[in-house]
């Protein structure tokens, strides 16, 4: 198949959807299709476009049999709303003419977020007369919404009318939790255009390593210590503050250290924190570069999920999956009637408390420290979970399943159409 994927974000951007798309098309080149990937000029999580981008209108390249068609965007470090949606614009109008330059794909995946990047997905589906996939890691506007980000009524029902669009015209649509099935369901989507694929994990590089003679404890000083884990990208949703507070409660613990790893600006934020609340056993870093994160997980005694209680239902971290594959429990601060809480439960391999309480965090870390036991089990349990649920093959095989069943029946519509038309003109005579 001749595959096009219109993706915001791609390698070499270390964490959220990048990893998990760059994976997706250089597996499906292996098994030997064709993949041209449209993407922005790498800038997340900085959000200041990479030193090797910079001042380019238009970067083409090739990665492991993928070609990889960059576009210029207008991004700002600190965006306020209006930035935001001029850099969605900005990414849309600079993409399409690229997108058209290629050959005619059989299929296109899009994923959202972000949400406008779905106008010149469905015009190219239209001009090359091909079915859309669209693959969802957000629903936006809802949670922009929830979040306090979106607040003007007129952009909402604005925002709100290109979600409809996007649902209406795609062939199919991919989702990453059953929560997100029900949302669109409850909003008109046919539930026959919906499918659900997990976010998956490689699981040849993630996999439960020793705690001993660990390159990346040694070199941050870690050996001896019960190390609590956070991870990746550090926004208005998690809430970090609550694991900061956590650790103060703990800090009379010298064996314990929570280890932070995210994005600069936000560590700076974080620092401060630790000096309010005098929690002296935290270790702020930035984020590490991918080859290294096996280890890092490793290392970890516990990982942390972290949400605030205001967060969108359905969302569902990326982080899960990885930490479940490494071996490692989780403690989920998130709320109870959640996605990741869900997740978490039904692996087996974590606790959840209640989200934005220290208290309860600092309590289930301490379970575990006192309960090396439970701490394995839980790993085992996650790990095992990982395997049957989180597959990177799995997941490759439900791709590919979509992407020819929608190639088919457009292939069988088209076929209909003439069919049809013979015979209203044979009805005429």
């Amino acid at each position: 198949m001749r595959i096009l994927i219109y993706s915001y974000n791609y390698h070499p951007e270390p964490i959220g959807i990048a990893p998990l798309i760059t994976e997706l098309a250089e597996g499906l080149v292996e098994r030997g299709h064709q993949v041209r990937v449209i993407t922005g000029m790498p800038n997340y999580p900085q959000r200041q476009i990479y030193d090797a981008y910079r001042g380019k209108l238009y970067v083409t390249e090739q990665k492991n049999g993928v070609t990889i068609q960059r576009n210029y965007l207008r991004i700002k470090s600190k965006p306020n709303l209006i930035d935001r949606l001029l850099l969605e614009l900005s990414f849309v109008l600079t993409s399409l003419p690229k997108a058209l330059t290629g050959d005619r794909p059989d299929v296109i995946l899009l994923t959202v977020p972000p949400l406008l990047v779905s106008l010149p997905a469905t015009l190219l589906g239209w001009l090359y007369n091909c079915p859309v996939v669209l693959n969802l890691q957000d629903i936006l506007p809802e949670a922009g919404v929830r979040m306090g980000l979106i607040k003007n009524k007129l952009m909402i029902l604005a925002l709100q009318a290109v979600e409809k669009f996007a649902y209406r015209t795609a062939q199919t649509i991919s989702v990453i939790a059953d929560g997100f099935v029900d949302n669109l369901v409850n909003k008109g989507v046919p539930a026959h255009k919906i499918v659900c694929i997990p976010n998956w994990v490689n699981l040849n590089f993630i996999r439960p390593l020793s705690k001993e003679n660990n390159p990346w404890k040694t070199a941050h000083q870690l050996n001896g210590k019960f190390v609590v884990l956070y991870s990746g990208n550090i926004a208005l949703t998690q809430g970090l503050e609550t694991v900061i507070a956590a650790a103060a409660r703990l800090s009379h613990i010298q064996e314990i250290t929570f280890a932070i790893a995210g994005e600069s600006k936000a560590l700076e934020r974080l620092q401060k924190y630790c000096h309010t609340c005098g929690a002296n056993n935290v270790l702020l870093l930035p984020l590490q570069p991918r080859e290294q994160l096996p280890q890092m997980l490793a290392a970890a005694d516990v990982g942390l999920i972290v949400q605030k209680r205001n967060v969108i239902s359905f969302n569902m971290p990326s982080k899960i999956p990885l930490l479940l594959a490494s071996g490692r429990p989780i403690v989920g601060s998130v709320p109870a009637d959640g996605t990741a809480a869900k997740a978490i439960q039904q692996s087996g391999g974590g606790i959840v408390v209640a989200p934005e309480s220290a208290d309860a965090l600092a309590d289930a870390v301490l379970n575990l420290y006192q309960n090396p036991e439970l701490a394995a089990q839980l790993g085992y349990k996650g790990r095992n979970f990982a395997v049957e649920n989180y597959s990177f093959e799995q997941a490759l095989n439900r791709y590919e399943e979509v992407f020819s069943d929608v190639i088919s029946k457009r292939a069988s519509n088209l076929a209909i159409l003439p069919e049809l038309s013979s015979k209203k003109s044979l009805v005429d005579i």
